[in-house]
């Protein structure tokens, strides 16, 4: 089965590394090659390659909502490549049905194997990603009222909150008195505090 990627990477001398490192394995083309998230959006939904590679730092939410998008459409699947894997995007990428990540740092085969993995429909996300996303065994928050601490963290109000999460103003702020309380915090900036510096966020 041949596989048809996009590889998106911001810098011109990766993405082209990236290109010939993909074409160079037996059943693997690379059919376009693009400079930005956005320039990889409008590629899949004109051309929906099989996969699309996109390549970030870990920490860039821009592109993860792009990853997002391209996930949804028909016909094709996405997969990070990620310099750096924090907790909060790897637990994004697992709830958004992103396919899948793999680290910069692996070997050039474990990326093809995982390309051609997630184009036969598997998700791949090493045991190490998922490990960091449940952020340790001492968290006692769910899933939902981590994405409730992160969105607080990022600075939002209470009904931008709601609205991220298709929530009530009314739910969004009962989440966020659970957080408080499920940590044993005396307020929000005290559980982002102790969010912190347990490396939960």
């Amino acid at each position: 089965m041949n596989t048809d990627v996009l590889v998106h990477d911001d810098l011109a001398l990766s993405r082209a590394a990236l290109t010939a490192l993909l074409d160079g394995f037996p059943g693997l083309t690379v059919v376009g090659a693009a400079d930005s998230a956005y320039a990889a959006l409008e590629f899949a939904e004109l051309h929906r390659p099989d996969v699309v590679l996109i390549s970030f730092g870990g920490r860039d939410e821009e592109t993860v909502e792009v990853a997002e998008k391209i996930a949804v459409l028909p016909g094709c699947r996405t997969l990070l490549l990620a310099t750096a894997c924090t907790r909060p995007v790897v637990r994004r990428a697992l709830a958004a049905g992103i396919d899948g990540m793999v680290r910069r740092s692996d070997p050039p085969e474990r990326l093809a194997e995982a390309v051609r993995r997630v184009h036969r429909g598997e998700r791949v996300f090493d045991d190490g990603l998922t490990d960091a996303a449940a952020a340790g065994g001492d968290c006692p928050l769910t899933r939902r009222q981590l994405s409730v601490l992160e969105l607080l963290h990022r600075g939002d109000p209470v009904p931008q909150i709601a609205a991220r999460l298709s929530l009530s103003e009314g739910t969004a702020r009962n989440y966020v008195s659970a957080v408080v309380s499920a940590m044993g915090a005396r307020n929000r900036i005290d559980a982002l505090r102790m969010a912190r510096e347990r490396e939960w966020i």
